[in-house]
C-alpha cells in the first residue's frame, strides 16, 4: 500500500486539479451541482494536506474579496461531505480533502501531531473488526471514524540505539 502522506514538498495544485475533476465526474453521475461556492471550498480543503477548520476556510474566502457567511462555508462542507469528497476529522473540528471519492467507505486518519498532517488510509480490515465489536454488543453502528496521533515518517525522529 502506498503512503498516506504526500510528500512534504510536492505541488498542491496536482492535488487540487484531481480532487476538482474527480468531484466533478462524482456529482454529474449523481446529479447533484457542485457550484462555484462548492467548488471554491473543495480548492481549499485541498490547498494543504492538514485539516482545515470552517472559519479558516471562511477567512480565507473573506481575504479574496468574497462576502461570504458562516452558513455559506457550512452548507458547502455538509454538501462536500454527503457526497464523499471531504472528511470531518471530529478531534480537531476540522476537514480534509477525501482521497478515495468513488468507494463508499468511513474516514480512518493518522494525524502526525509534528507537522499537522492527516494521511487517510482505507482499511476495510479495521472497519470489520469495529463493526464486529459493535454488533457483538448489541450496538448498531451508522457510521466509523477513527483518528490515530502520532508522527508522519518525515517528522519521526530516528530511533537511536542504546549501547
Amino acid at each position: 500500500m502506498a503512503s498516506p502522506f504526500p510528500r512534504k514538498v510536492h505541488d498542491h495544485q496536482v492535488c487540487i486539479k484531481s480532487a476538482l475533476g474527480d468531484a466533478d465526474i462524482l456529482c454529474r453521475s449523481r446529479g447533484v451541482r457542485l457550484t462555484p461556492a462548492r467548488q471554491r471550498v473543495l480548492e481549499i480543503v485541498w490547498r494543504q494536506h492538514k485539516p482545515t477548520g470552517a472559519y479558516q476556510i471562511l477567512d480565507i474566502l473573506r481575504a479574496e474579496g468574497n462576502k461570504a457567511e458562516p452558513p455559506t462555508v457550512y452548507r458547502a462542507l455538509e454538501f462536500l461531505m454527503q457526497n464523499g469528497l471531504v472528511h470531518r476529522i471530529q478531534s480537531l473540528n476540522a476537514f480534509v480533502g477525501c482521497c478515495y471519492p468513488s468507494e463508499q467507505h468511513d474516514g480512518i486518519f493518522l494525524i502526525c501531531r509534528s507537522c499537522g498532517i492527516a494521511g487517510e488510509i482505507p482499511s476495510m480490515a479495521v472497519n470489520d473488526v469495529v463493526m464486529d465489536v459493535a454488533d457483538s454488543n448489541g450496538f448498531s453502528l451508522s457510521s466509523i471514524s477513527l483518528e490515530a496521533v502520532g508522527e508522519c515518517p518525515e517528522c519521526r525522529k530516528p530511533i537511536q540505539e542504546h549501547h
